[in-house]
């Protein structure tokens, strides 16, 4: 199991803090050391559409110049967008097997997902 994230991001934080007092295995993936390949985004646009992967209520998505934000019309250019910028992508990505198991944190969620208490 993989956790994508940015380190210093609140809904990481929680989300780590999370999985390790359940005592829940993972592999963290820094998207600020270790960006986004192609592959991997293009897998989970195919499993999200790209309005759900793309954090637009975020600070980076809102300091984006207009002409910016109004390019990112299709997975293609969202898919862009989310390499050149990580921050944008919406966080934690948990991806077990090459699949989105979720997306943001929600410890309900995250509780129902592994069946904890």
């Amino acid at each position: 199991m993989k956790l994508y994230g940015i380190p210093n991001c609140n809904t990481v934080k929680k989300a780590r803090d999370w999985l390790d007092q359940h005592a829940i295995a993972y592999e963290f993936h820094d998207f600020k050391k270790q960006g986004l390949d192609s592959v991997t985004g293009q897998a989970w646009l195919q499993q999200y559409p790209w309005e759900k992967l793309v954090n637009r209520s975020g600070m980076t998505w809102r300091n984006l110049a207009e002409p910016e934000k109004n390019s990112v019309v299709d997975a293609a250019s969202a898919l862009t967008l989310m390499q050149s910028k990580t921050s944008v992508i919406k966080r934690p990505v948990l991806v077990n097997a090459d699949k989105i198991i979720a997306l943001g944190f929600n410890e309900a969620d995250y509780r129902q997902l592994f069946a904890q208490e």
